[in-house]
């Protein structure tokens, strides 16, 4: 059971209410972790829209983008989180052993990442772990991959992630019914 009062559609003011729409009307229901952010709102409304810019093409694609967040969350052990990306990942086409080697280090010798992919789910064990020492060497192999800004990208979408786990869980914000059956692979 959550810790705090999720603040429903009809208890949020217009402007919330108007959040809440596009959010809803984009993951096709007002989820939870929405509605806890909802308790504060001036806060809730840039929080709300930075989720909605990081769940689509940008730099880097969404696919790749729900690599990080998988393993960001999956690493935090964020049930909430990892339940929900891995439906995403598979309406995005991630095939399922995919997401199954995210786990621990099989990512390291997985025949279904890349060397790209494998570097940037390295990066996200390390900011996890400790983010000042993410090694030149590190950086070195990523750069071979990617642009300066599509790395900038990846750690606003690997480090916004830690942050949604971390606030999820510390409220114990629970799955939405649609999402509390289904079988994970990863939790």
């Amino acid at each position: 059971m959550a810790r705090i009062t999720l603040k429903e559609r009809e208890d949020a003011s217009p402007k919330l209410q108007a959040s809440y729409d596009e959010t809803a009307e984009r993951f096709q229901l007002l989820l939870n972790i929405f509605k806890a952010w909802g308790v504060v709102e001036n806060l809730a409304l840039p929080m709300n829209q930075l989720i909605m810019e990081v769940l689509q093409d940008g730099l880097v694609d969404w696919k790749t983008k729900e690599l990080l967040i998988l393993k960001s969350t999956l690493e935090n052990e964020c049930e909430y989180c990892v339940t929900q990306h891995e439906v995403v990942s598979r309406r995005l086409g991630i095939s399922d052993e995919k997401v199954a080697d995210l786990k621990g280090d099989l990512y390291k010798t997985s025949p279904h990442f890349t060397e790209a992919e494998r570097s940037i789910l390295e990066l996200t064990m390390q900011i996890r772990e400790d983010a000042n020492r993410v090694s030149d060497a590190l950086w070195s192999r990523m750069r071979e991959h990617w642009s300066e800004a599509q790395l900038v990208e990846m750690v606003y979408v690997i480090t916004i992630y830690i942050m949604v786990s971390k606030f999820g869980d510390a409220l114990h914000v629970e799955l939405e019914p649609v999402f509390a059956d289904l079988e994970t692979q990863l939790i």
